[in-house]
């Protein structure tokens, strides 16, 4: 018994011995790597490496605030180190080297989702962009349907355009034939010297034929164009010509009624003016109704004085109504409407730019036959007057031929005496 407890002992003193020297390896070991591990560590806790680590932390989280309780732990050693000499130089180590590794960590990666939450409109974007990526063919099939529209567009603008070039041009040849000459040309004259004349026929009824026949192509091949609305207007005064009172009066009904006439009041003035023909001749045409049309013409006239703005239509108005009313025997109204315009009519407009010289009336035409139609119901209320007198045919008044001389006197002074 004696010798197998000594043969323990022996095996237990071994054991001792061999974790003593196990201790001693340690012991130097992590000497060795303390002593290693001290300059690197001191390479670590330079600024830049620090403010590396702390840009790579990025927001305060676990990881940041791991980060934090390492590098507390670590200058706690180091200061224990300084005291107490190498003691626990292996756990420097170790928490040196897990800062570093968290020190060394990527930056985490910003999720887009971010960014769109500050901003709503990249939100929209990005969920536009990800939706046309998923739907890539119905992306393809809607552009090419938007492709196809504008190209349709586009040709459907060059067709309404290229036909109102074609309705304008027709149009234009029907207006030259109705302002054609009558007659034979020259039978010397060149070829060219007849076509630059324009059209020429040999009777007034051939020359109204042609012309009517262009404006109802016109009407025909360009419907609902401006061109043909002013073809209809022409083919009313035609028929007038023609002695056609109630086709006259269709073609200046539908003139009336058109977009154009809303949009030109010009338009508008002239089909009313026309209608009013056509209702006048229609009361020449039935004896027995012609109050009736005359009334007619009366309505239409008025109409034309109060809702056409445009200059001169006002004073045309008032004396086509002064003619309808002497037709119906009411004179004396008549006669009052005449001199009402006669105030109006001899009003001289304001001279022209440049020009120092008043222009005369603005309506001298209609200011005559006006005026003849005043002196038959009352001599005195529109004297007849020379050639000379205010007024009178197309001469200057004297105040105007005074001026002439007063500015010709100045221009010759001016240019020191020469004429």
């Amino acid at each position: 018994m004696s010798d197998e407890k000594e043969r323990e002992d022996e095996a237990k003193g071994a054991a001792e011995a061999g974790e003593m020297v196990d201790e001693r390896a340690e012991g130097a070991s992590a000497a060795g790597e303390g002593e290693a591990a001290e300059s690197n560590d001191d390479a670590a806790m330079n600024p830049e490496a620090i403010a590396r680590r702390v840009a790579a932390l990025g927001e305060d989280d676990a990881i940041e605030r791991q980060a934090r309780d390492e590098e507390r732990k670590l200058a706690e050693r180091r200061a224990a180190k300084k005291k107490g000499g190498k003691k626990g130089a292996g756990l420097e180590v170790a928490a040196s080297k897990k800062l570093a590794k968290i020190g060394t960590r990527a930056e985490p990666k910003r999720s887009i989702a971010i960014a769109a939450d500050a901003d709503p409109l990249l939100e929209r974007t990005t969920k536009l962009s990800d939706w046309a990526k998923e739907n890539q063919k119905l992306v393809q099939i809607v552009g090419g349907a938007i492709a196809v529209a504008l190209l349709g567009v586009a040709g459907f603008l060059y067709w309404d355009h290229k036909r109102e070039n074609d309705a304008s041009v027709l149009l234009a040849q029907a207006v030259a034939d109705e302002r054609g000459h009558i007659g034979e040309p020259p039978k010397d004259a060149e070829e060219d010297d007849i076509q630059a004349a324009g059209p020429m026929f040999k009777t007034y009824d051939e020359r109204r034929e042609a012309a009517l026949g262009k404006f109802r192509e016109v009407e025909a091949r360009f419907p609902r164009t401006g061109a043909a609305i002013l073809a209809r207007l022409a083919e009313g005064s035609l028929l007038l010509d023609k002695r056609d009172p109630d086709g006259a009066a269709a073609a200046f009904n539908d003139v009336k009624a058109s977009p154009l006439a809303a949009a030109d009041q010009e338009v508008k003035g002239r089909s009313l003016e026309g209608l009013g023909f056509a209702y006048e001749l229609k009361a020449q045409a039935a004896p027995a109704e012609k109050g009736k049309y005359l009334d007619d013409a009366l309505k239409t006239y008025k109409e034309l004085e109060n809702t056409v703005e445009v200059q001169g239509f006002k004073e045309l108005a008032m004396y086509h109504q002064a003619r309808v009313l002497e037709a119906k025997g009411d004179k004396d109204k008549a006669k009052e409407l005449l001199v009402s315009l006669k105030d109006r009519v001899n009003k001289t407009d304001d001279a022209l730019p440049g020009m120092s010289i008043p222009r005369g009336p603005a309506f001298p035409y209609l200011r005559e036959v006006a005026m003849d139609r005043l002196r038959e119901l009352d001599p005195s209320a529109a004297p007849k007057q020379g050639s000379g007198a205010p007024g009178g045919g197309s001469q200057l008044t004297p105040a105007q031929i005074r001026k002439m001389i007063e500015d010709a006197q100045k221009k010759q002074q001016q240019g020191g005496g020469k004429p």
